[in-house]
C-alpha cells in the first residue's frame, strides 16, 4: 500500500477499539501506543515515528484529560484541534486515532473514579506545584495501557517526571508494556516544543528560548564542577532577569533521587511560568565530581 492509500481510522467507542485490536493481535501485529492531548506539534510526531519503527499497528488517543488538571489550571483554555490532529496523524501513518469522550472514560465522573497513585517519583517538582497531576496521569495511562494492550508504548522525554512516573506504573504493576523515552524536539531557536507555547504572544515567544539557553550554560558549570548549590542560584536569577517566574530549578540523579557525591549523570530540570503559560524542560548532566558542596 503506497502512501497515498493509506487511511486512519478514527474510534470513539472502547468496544470497537478492543475489537479492531484484537484482529491485529490475532494476526500475531506488534501494537504500539502514543497517548496525546492533540493540539499536535512535530514533537507528537516524533513519537508516532518511532513506534512506527517499534510495531506494525500505532495507536494514538487524543483525550483532554480532566483528571490531571487542577483547580485554576488550563483544562477549558487547552487547545483542541481536533480535525488538524487526524490530519497530522494520518500524514505521519498512525493507523487507529482512539479519542474517547469524557463520559466513555468516566462514566461515573470524576469524584467516584478509581485513582493510581505512584509514590516518590511523582512527589515534588511538577507534583509539587500541581498537587494530584500525576494521580490524573497514571490513572488515565493506566487505563489507556488495558483499553490497548500494547506491546510498546511512546512518551516524550520533555516530560522527564511523568515518564519517571509511567516507568515505575508499568514495573511496579508487572505490565509486559516497553516504555520509550523520545528525545525532545526543538525549535530552531532551542524551545522544547509544547502544545503551551501558543499561549505565548509574539514578545514572550522571543523570550522562551532564554529557558533553554540558561539551562544549557548551567548544564556546562556543573560539568566543570562548580556546586550546584551556587550554579542553581544563578540560574533562578538569571531565569527571574529574562521575565520568567521560575517553579523550580533542580539537580536530581536519573531516577529523580538526590544528587550524591557518587552520582555521575545527572538531569537539570525546570519549570516556569512566562505570561499565561508554564514551560518546563531539562537537559541531561554529566557530572565529573560531587555537586553537592
Amino acid at each position: 500500500m503506497s502512501d497515498s492509500d493509506f487511511s486512519m481510522r478514527t474510534l470513539r467507542d472502547i468496544n470497537e477499539l478492543r475489537a479492531t485490536l484484537r484482529e491485529h493481535r490475532l494476526n500475531g501485529q506488534r501494537i504500539a501506543l502514543v497517548p496525546t492531548m492533540g493540539n499536535l506539534h512535530a514533537g507528537h510526531l516524533a513519537l508516532v515515528a518511532e513506534a512506527r519503527q517499534q510495531a506494525d499497528i500505532v495507536v494514538s488517543s487524543l483525550f483532554v484529560n480532566p483528571m490531571q488538571f487542577g483547580p485554576g489550571e488550563d483544562l477549558d483554555a487547552y487547545p483542541r484541534t481536533f480535525e488538524a490532529d487526524q490530519t497530522k496523524l494520518t500524514e505521519a501513518g498512525c493507523h487507529i486515532l482512539f479519542a474517547p469522550t469524557v463520559s466513555a472514560l468516566y462514566p461515573n465522573g470524576l469524584t467516584a473514579q478509581t485513582r493510581v497513585h505512584v509514590p516518590e517519583v511523582g512527589e515534588g517538582l511538577c507534583g509539587g506545584s500541581r498537587p494530584g497531576h500525576f494521580d490524573g496521569v497514571s490513572t488515565v495511562v493506566s487505563m489507556l495501557f488495558n483499553l490497548v494492550q500494547p506491546d510498546v508504548a511512546c512518551f516524550g522525554e520533555k516530560d522527564y517526571q511523568q515518564l519517571a512516573v509511567i516507568r515505575k506504573l508499568v514495573a511496579d504493576l508487572h505490565m509486559p508494556i516497553e516504555i520509550i523515552g523520545v528525545p525532545i524536539v526543538r525549535a530552531d531557536d532551542g524551545l522544547a516544543l509544547s502544545s503551551r507555547n501558543g499561549y505565548l504572544s509574539e514578545q514572550e515567544r522571543a523570550t522562551a528560548p532564554s529557558l533553554y539557553t540558561t539551562l544549557c550554560t548551567l548544564r556546562d558549570a556543573l560539568a566543570q564542577g562548580e556546586s550546584a548549590e551556587q550554579v542553581l542560584q544563578r540560574g533562578k536569577i538569571a531565569l527571574y532577569d529574562a521575565g520568567f517566574t521560575p517553579d523550580y530549578l533542580e539537580l536530581r540523579d536519573t531516577h529523580l533521587g538526590p544528587v550524591t557525591d557518587a552520582t555521575r549523570h545527572a538531569v537539570l530540570l525546570a519549570a516556569a511560568k512566562l505570561g499565561p503559560a508554564r514551560l518546563i524542560d531539562n537537559l541531561s548532566v554529566q557530572l565529573p565530581c560531587a555537586a553537592t558542596d
